[in-house]
């Protein structure tokens, strides 16, 4: 495989123009934050929030150029605009993140919203493989089941019981995160009995997950995953304002009806501010284990055609399986359980893209944050 470098990428990249300037995304120094790893490719395309829709043709002919490269398999390009500035040189890599509204959150590196426009399309298990994949990559992992009204994380975790409390550093106390499979969880599902229907209006909702991230002793995470419920309602406006996400994921399956929902969690996402790191296509084909024939149940290829039309990155396709469902239903995620199977090298294919895609936005923020030099 011929080896990849930050100088062959920003050679490609030379023949990518800015359409309003008229020179290269190299020579105007808008490129930030490139990630290599075992052939899959990140970086950061800084611009003007405001021209940030118009430049989607840009950032996929930037994605073209580098992907044509020898030994690329993946191209992530994120346009990123500035932001928050990131903490001051000399703090602590794993500092304290603060959203819009002030809620803290000491420890947790990247934050990943995982959305879906309507029900029923899977985001739940693959918020699930998704979280076992990074954490499979050796990185410290924890999952949030941001989904008060129908929390599933437990069962697809097999964890059950209550979560111990323990005492805070300030002489308070915090709820210490159930664990398995190596990865950290917390669930409404831990406090309420299974069977038990919550019944509360938004408010009431917004401010239960916001216990289940403030009052929690998360500790050190590379990543912290969060099940977003379906739609686009008070969680998820709760969750832009008030926690500093890193960006999300959005699951769909291929057909139109769900690809509708898919593009409305879209545009959310881009009107808050929060970066959309790709799309997933889940229920993608089905192959039946009887005769090996494919069939594509819900039709195929929407979610790349979509994440095309929107400027999208398209992470990849899920198919309709039986093993993903009982090892899921059944606590022991295919991630997991078959760590060699097909299946679970699509997830950590993902993994590894969403990752790479979050050091571009980390290495671009912290490119963008003032210098003081001391004279």
């Amino acid at each position: 495989m011929a080896e990849i470098t930050r100088e062959t990428i920003l050679s490609a990249l030379e023949n990518v123009e800015d359409p309003d300037r008229g020179q290269s995304v190299v020579a105007l120094g808008m490129i930030a934050g490139i990630q290599i790893k075992d052939g899959h490719v990140a970086f950061g395309i800084e611009v003007d929030p405001a021209r940030g829709k118009a430049l989607e043709p840009m950032r996929a002919a930037a994605e073209k150029a580098v992907h044509a490269l020898p030994g690329v398999l993946t191209v992530t390009a994120v346009l990123t605009a500035e932001r928050a500035a990131p903490p001051q040189s000399g703090q602590p890599a794993q500092q304290a993140q603060q959203g819009q509204g002030g809620l803290e959150l000491p420890g947790i590196n990247a934050i990943i919203a995982v959305a879906s426009g309507k029900g029923g399309v899977g985001k739940s298990t693959t918020a699930v493989n998704l979280a076992l994949a990074m954490a499979a990559g050796g990185r410290k992992v924890g999952i949030l089941d941001a989904d008060v009204y129908g929390p599933s994380i437990p069962r697809m975790l097999g964890i059950s019981g209550k979560p111990d409390i323990t005492a805070s550093d300030d002489g308070g106390q915090m709820v210490a995160p159930m664990e398995n499979h190596g990865v950290k969880c917390m669930s409404m599902g831990f406090l309420v009995d299974e069977e038990t229907p919550i019944i509360w209006r938004g408010p009431m909702a917004t401010g239960a997950l916001e216990q289940l991230l403030r009052d929690v002793a998360w500790g050190e995470l590379d990543a912290l995953v969060v099940d977003l419920p379906p739609g686009t309602g008070d969680i998820h406006l709760s969750m832009a304002q008030r926690v500093p996400l890193t960006g999300a994921v959005v699951v769909s399956t291929p057909q139109d009806i769900a690809l509708l929902d898919a593009r409305k969690g879209l545009g959310m996402f881009e009107k808050v501010n929060v970066p959309v790191l790709g799309i997933i296509e889940n229920m993608s084909y089905f192959v039946c284990p009887h005769c090996g024939e494919r069939s594509d149940i819900f039709s195929h290829g929407g979610a790349r055609a979509e994440a095309g039309k929107l400027g999208a990155a398209f992470l990849g396709e899920i198919p309709l399986d039986m093993a993903i469902r009982e090892t899921s239903d059944g606590g022991d995620p295919i991630v997991v359980s078959s760590p060699e199977s097909p299946h679970s090298r699509a997830y950590r294919d993902i993994a590894a893209q969403v990752w790479a895609a979050i050091a571009a936005i980390k290495s671009s923020q912290e490119a963008s944050a003032p210098r003081i030099v001391m004279q």
